[in-house]
């Protein structure tokens, strides 16, 4: 797909304020400016998390997204399916991707900025919230891929 002089302007416009905002808040990130893609990782309650940030000029979003850092089990791809839908039923921004051929699950948050100018303050927003949700979820779904959490316990635990 061709990418007018525009939109690839307007992608380095906003991976430039990603990058302010980043700095102005002493995080250590990877820059791979070619691509437009920035790489940084968190240390959560029980896991670090790494948090992959997209600008997609073609199509004018953010798309950050976080890969867990292992696989559900083969035995555990139905329950996995099952803890993934759970998951995203509960959450009011991003998702969970299940991908039941090699069990890997991802977190992704998207954010539009066609005609608009966006703020440290929503990239701040994305990555906190990104950072939460997949904090609260990630331990529970290697608990259930290793079998010392059951399927039941994790739709108990979901609805406190």
């Amino acid at each position: 797909m061709e990418i007018s002089e525009k939109d690839l302007k307007m992608a380095q416009e906003v991976y430039a304020n990603l990058c302010s905002m980043l700095d102005s808040r002493n995080w250590k990130y990877r820059k791979e400016e070619d691509n437009f893609v920035i790489r940084c990782s968190v240390q959560g309650d029980d896991l670090p998390m790494d948090l992959i940030i997209y600008i997609d000029p073609a199509r004018q979003i953010i798309r950050l997204i976080s890969p867990m850092p292992f696989d559900m089990s083969k035995e555990k791809l139905i329950d996995g399916a099952i803890a993934v839908s759970i998951a995203n039923n509960g959450l009011v921004d991003g998702n969970f991707d299940f991908d039941i051929s090699d069990g890997s699950i991802t977190f992704r948050l998207t954010a539009s900025y066609i005609d608009s100018v966006i703020g440290a303050d929503l990239f701040e927003y994305m990555l906190m919230v990104s950072a939460h949700t997949v904090d609260k979820y990630n331990d529970q779904f290697l608990m259930l891929s290793k079998g010392a959490l059951d399927i039941k316990t994790f739709m108990d635990t979901d609805k406190q």
